[in-house]
């Protein structure tokens, strides 16, 4: 049991590491305090969900349905292109001083951090294939005990990291609220997103 929960806990750590756009979006709204926990406890939620899915073997059809994976593919692609091309645009212009950016923090719309939050979680193919096939096939080896220790493990591992990353992005803050540090954040979340975007779009071309 305990060797289980170990597993899913060390994969689904594993898996979430890499620094793609949900995390990098993570980072930003937390170094903005844009609602960072919320966008967290979102990020954690959904998956969750998906890992749920996967490891109860009713989410593999989805995954793996090819229209459904190209429609995500293109339209991540031209999510994180256009989301790109803002932060591209932020890092050019002059950026706002740090105590107008943290006054409108308060004024950015909840609504439009939910959606945004949920583009970056399900318009990415990886998820699914991490989260549902990977995750769900590994689990599928084990008996229903332990496929149930498995997905806590990978579920907490998930919950720490989304969590940590939140309150970890509130403590750099103070550094990427200066101008210079705008500046590097700007670039960073740019680049990650269109490496993201390219990837995406290379492996469609590839298919």
């Amino acid at each position: 049991m305990w060797l289980s929960a170990t597993q899913g806990f060390l994969l689904g750590g594993s898996l979430i590491i890499a620094i793609g756009g949900q995390n990098a979006f993570v980072i930003q709204q937390g170094v903005r305090g844009h609602h960072v926990f919320l966008v967290a406890t979102i990020c954690f939620l959904s998956d969750a969900f998906l890992i749920t899915l996967g490891t109860a073997g009713v989410g593999t059809l989805v995954a793996t349905d090819d229209t459904l994976r190209r429609v995500a593919a293109w339209g991540g692609a031209l999510f994180l292109i256009i989301y790109g091309a803002k932060s591209a645009y932020a890092f050019i212009k002059a950026n706002p001083p740090i105590k107008d950016e943290l006054d409108i923090a308060s004024a950015v719309s909840l609504k439009r951090i939910i959606t945004t939050t949920l583009a970056f979680t399900y318009l990415n193919p990886h998820v699914y294939l991490d989260t549902v096939v990977l995750i769900g096939g590994i689990a599928a080896q084990y008996n229903t005990t332990e496929r149930l220790t498995f997905t806590i493990g990978a579920v907490l591992a998930s919950c720490l990291w989304f969590y940590g990353l939140a309150i970890g992005a509130r403590k750099m803050a103070p550094f990427f609220q200066s101008p210079v540090g705008a500046r590097v954040l700007d670039a960073i979340i740019c680049i990650v997103m269109w490496a993201v975007a390219g990837s995406l779009i290379m492996g469609e071309l590839a298919n």
